[in-house]
């Protein structure tokens, strides 16, 4: 039981809403094996341990902006508006949901989050060390093409050397 969901599962479940990193109530639920309702009703019995930025309640815009990434125009039918968690929002409802598998798929999602953190710092020292070599590229490709620019130069008009023969 130790790699119920695969990190790779799980990170296609995790997306980006307010500038944070989080998940869906309904995708926790289904990989914790509960319920939607029931995931939400430990929430809201223990909701002071779920501050704003452990969870929040999405916007219709917001459930709009990511039903079009989903390219779906439904979700079950939904009475209310679906809530999201944060890394340690996922953290904390290992505490209330407290079974086998919550903790293993748990673990699986704090993985997943520490896999995406690494990509993006991977991808923001790649792009530094492009940017940095399109730099120093730059001023090398500016000599060369100021050399070719020269050599395009039509020849300049020198005045002869020596004796005219008329």
């Amino acid at each position: 039981m130790a790699n119920i969901i695969s990190v790779e599962v799980i990170a296609a479940k995790i997306f980006e809403v307010r500038g944070k990193k989080v998940m869906l109530d309904a995708d926790l639920a289904k990989l914790y094996g509960v319920t939607t309702k029931r995931l939400v009703e430990q929430v809201k019995r223990n909701i002071k341990r779920f501050p704003d930025d452990f969870m929040h309640q999405l916007t219709r815009q917001e459930v709009a902006n990511l039903r079009s990434q989903f390219a779906t125009s439904s979700w079950g039918g939904r009475r209310y508006l679906p809530f999201v968690f944060t890394q340690e929002g996922v953290a904390m409802l290992s505490s209330v949901l407290n079974s086998k598998r919550a903790i293993q798929v748990n673990i699986q999602i704090m993985r997943a989050f520490v896999k995406l953190r690494r990509m993006l710092l991977t991808n923001k020292d790649l792009r530094r060390k492009i940017e940095a070599m399109e730099k120093k590229y730059d001023q090398q490709f500016a000599i060369i093409f100021e050399a070719i620019k020269r050599l395009l130069e039509p020849p300049k008009q020198t005045r002869a050397i020596g004796f005219h023969t008329d």
